[in-house]
């Protein structure tokens, strides 16, 4: 009894000297979670003994292993930022993807200024028209990732239907971004959902995969005339995005003729003008300021030889015809035939359908394409002809 009178007594004046905060005896941290309840440690230190008590979220360890893997694959998320949010969110999963998501767009802004060179070409066509439009990122992993390619044919898909995309002209022209930005998206995929504008749509895919994402470009080419649009994309994860890509539209003088046809042989000729990188339809296209700069480079190389005037001239012209035999898409070797040029193929497939074939307009890309050069114009970055 003397002893359990004495240990009433002792813990009584622990308790007295907790109550009025007796600096020897307590230390006192507090914090405020995502909804501002104090969540952390209170801790009282008596002496050489100690008295440690800590207040733990009603959370059990597997449950916390759960919440984690949920919220990863809820966001895609790093797992040091999950868990780190729903640490601070007491273990509130809702409350922690929202977390989650003010830090990632904060983060995403930060980001904003990194060069982002990788990411992806997606295409969209229907009867009448074709849409392309490049989503960039700073690594090819992101590139690969689903939610990266979801969104880029969804912009490809939206461009596609943006007003003024169908315009009655010969050639591709540019989509603007300005424009298509300020769109809404319709988002059905299981990590990226809800409508939303473009612009927000990319901010809230940036913070998500942890990289700067950046809509660049985008192009759209409408049919003119009978004939076909037929296009190919190279390095292609699935259907609809790739890394290269080319766009060539085909006209028939026939409307009635086998479009069947037309379709395979445009569809090779795509896949050429990715391979064969050519700048001009004809070599009447070829502009004149191209061609000097050409003779002016090849005359140097050719005064180097030691040669007479006369030869060097006849070098000079006759390395003419070879450049143009390689930028001209007309005059290039097949690529899956070497034996014939291109002019070649048409006349082939003008005789199998029964009519006048022609390529009235095309135009190639690949990602990343003079973002280096800071003076790049798009028309560098982009070969089209009429």
């Amino acid at each position: 009894m003397a002893f359990y009178g004495g240990a009433r007594r002792s813990i009584g004046i622990i308790c007295s000297k907790m109550r009025s905060g007796h600096h020897g005896f307590s230390t006192i941290a507090v914090k405020r979670n995502c909804s501002g309840t104090i969540v952390d440690d209170v801790q009282f230190n008596m002496g050489f003994s100690g008295l440690f008590l800590r207040r733990y979220s009603a959370a059990s360890s597997s449950d916390q292993m759960g919440l984690i893997k949920q919220l990863r694959e809820r966001t895609s998320a790093p797992i040091k930022d999950v868990k780190s949010a729903l640490v601070d969110c007491n273990w509130d999963i809702d409350a922690a993807q929202k977390e989650l998501r003010k830090r990632g767009v904060y983060l995403a802004s930060k980001k904003s200024s990194r060069a982002a060179t990788e990411g992806l070409l997606a295409l969209a066509q229907d009867d009448t028209k074709t849409a392309i439009i490049e989503l960039n990122c700073e690594t090819d992993f992101v590139a690969r990732n689903d939610i990266f390619q979801y969104m880029a044919l969804s912009l490809a898909k939206l461009a596609l239907s943006a007003e003024g995309s169908s315009q009655q002209v010969a050639e591709a022209f540019p989509v603007t971004l300005e424009y298509l930005e300020s769109l809404k998206l319709n988002l059905t995929h299981p990590k990226l959902s809800g409508e939303k504008s473009v612009q927000e749509a990319v901010v809230e895919l940036a913070a998500m995969m942890g990289e700067n994402v950046k809509l660049r470009r985008g192009f759209a080419l409408s049919k003119t005339s009978p004939g076909v649009i037929s296009t190919y994309l190279h390095s292609s994860p699935q259907s609809g995005v790739g890394r290269m890509a080319a766009i060539l539209s085909l006209q028939v003088e026939n409307p009635n003729v086998d479009l069947a046809a037309l379709q395979r042989v445009g569809s090779e000729l795509a896949m050429h003008v990715v391979a064969s990188k050519p700048l001009f339809l004809s070599k009447e296209l070829v502009s004149s300021d191209a061609l000097d700069n050409e003779r002016e480079i090849l005359r140097s190389q050719a005064e180097a030889s030691g040669k007479p005037k006369m030869a060097i001239e006849k070098m000079v012209e006759g390395r003419i015809r070879k450049y143009l035999e390689e930028v001209v898409l007309l005059e290039q070797k097949y690529v899956l035939d070497d034996t014939v040029n291109v002019k070649t193929v048409l006349d082939n497939l003008s005789k199998e359908v029964g009519s006048p074939v022609k390529i009235e307009s095309f135009f190639r890309l690949a990602v990343g394409e003079g973002i280096e050069s800071s003076d790049a114009s798009e028309s560098e970055q982009v070969a089209q002809t009429a």
